[in-house]
């Protein structure tokens, strides 16, 4: 099943330090059960900003992390920060597609968003977001974008076979589930639930 569960826009810091601001993010969740949405809808901005503040400015990369990849582009920026997008979908949804719709979303949010809104998150209006979510469930549908974006050099995608991978060096993705006060418990329970049970979670 090819499906895309999250795209966020994120403030991530320069210089690889310091925390992340979540400005837009849309998903869809509806492959989980009623109750399990906000925890995992909450991981998933957990998980998107965790990667976004491990990616260099004007890098690309893709992580796995049990059944979901998340394709992160952080096109760089001013001296102090950097904007970047992330997108969470299942292990089967392409990467060429993913990273031409993370590259079209950053240009459409910057042509239209100020930055000087970015300091107040929830002014922020985008609701092309939630369009590119739908449009692009079936990655078919970014090939008119895939044309466009013939540029895309794919040898700066830097493909991740797990998450520790990307975390600093005797960093764990556990340690910062628990450690994380912008996780609730049942997102927490949520995801040692998932690690425990091996199993797609859909």
């Amino acid at each position: 099943m090819v499906k895309i569960f999250a795209v966020s826009i994120i403030q991530a810091p320069h210089s690889g330090t310091g925390t992340s601001t979540l400005l837009t993010t849309v998903n869809d969740l509806s492959s989980f059960s009623f109750y399990q949405r906000p925890s995992v809808g909450e991981f998933m901005a957990f998980l998107s900003k965790t990667v976004a503040e491990r990616t260099g400015a004007g890098q690309r990369q893709s992580v796995l992390e049990n059944n979901y990849a998340a394709h992160v582009y952080n096109r760089g920026g001013g001296d102090s920060e950097t904007l970047a997008a992330v997108l969470i979908a299942d292990q089967e949804y392409p990467v060429r597609p993913a990273f031409s719709l993370l590259t079209k979303v950053l240009d459409d949010f910057l042509a239209k968003v100020p930055q000087s809104s970015w300091d107040n998150p929830s002014s922020i209006s985008f609701p092309e977001l939630a369009t590119y979510l739908s449009r692009y469930q079936d990655p078919r549908q970014a090939d008119a974008l895939m044309r466009v974006q013939a540029e895309l050099d794919e040898t700066k995608i830097v493909l991740h076979k797990t998450i520790e991978s990307v975390l600093e060096r005797g960093e764990r993705l556990d340690t910062l589930v628990d450690r994380s006060s912008a996780l609730s418990a049942q997102s927490k329970m949520f995801y040692k639930t998932s690690q425990k049970s091996c199993c797609i979670i859909m």
